[in-house]
């Protein structure tokens, strides 16, 4: 039992840290990691149902990812939309904006261009894992690394 217990504080600690880096990197962008999942998924997965989404979501706890796709929807991320042949269904789809994610500076104020600055990468291959997934969002959301100038 003493090894089992170990190795779930261990990964409990690195989930922790992951979480901490991961929402001190998305702070310049004014995104959460909910909502920089929802943005992934819809970009390696096209129009999806508000049911499909939360099927999808590691970060969110549930089904239900009215929260985080309310606030890329108001964000201007995100489009919603009733689905045409049944009005119970919403469809989301990106917007140019939320297409474009992740942005080309990783905060207002920086001057790097984007294929320089090492906080903002492209998008990694789509993949199927959900471990995969997982790894893809925090790699790509805004390239998590202490090394970034200060602006």
């Amino acid at each position: 039992m003493r090894k089992a217990e170990h190795l779930r504080f261990a990964i409990l600690a690195a989930q922790r840290e992951g979480d901490r880096l991961l929402i001190q990197a998305l702070k310049p962008h004014g995104i959460t990691p909910s909502q920089a999942e929802v943005l992934r998924l819809l970009q390696q997965h096209g129009t999806l149902s508000l049911n499909g989404l939360g099927q999808l979501l590691v970060c969110e706890s549930g089904t239900n990812p009215s929260r985080p796709v309310e606030r890329v929807v108001a964000a201007g991320l995100v489009e919603r939309r009733t689905d045409a042949e049944d009005r119970r269904y919403l469809q989301l789809s990106l917007t140019p904006e939320g297409g474009a994610w992740p942005p080309t500076r990783c905060s207002p104020s920086c001057t790097t261009s984007s294929t320089r600055c090492p906080r903002v990468r492209p998008s990694a291959s789509a993949s199927t894992s959900t471990a995969r997934s997982a790894h893809d969002t925090c790699s790509y959301v805004t390239g998590i690394t202490s090394s970034h100038p200060e602006h």
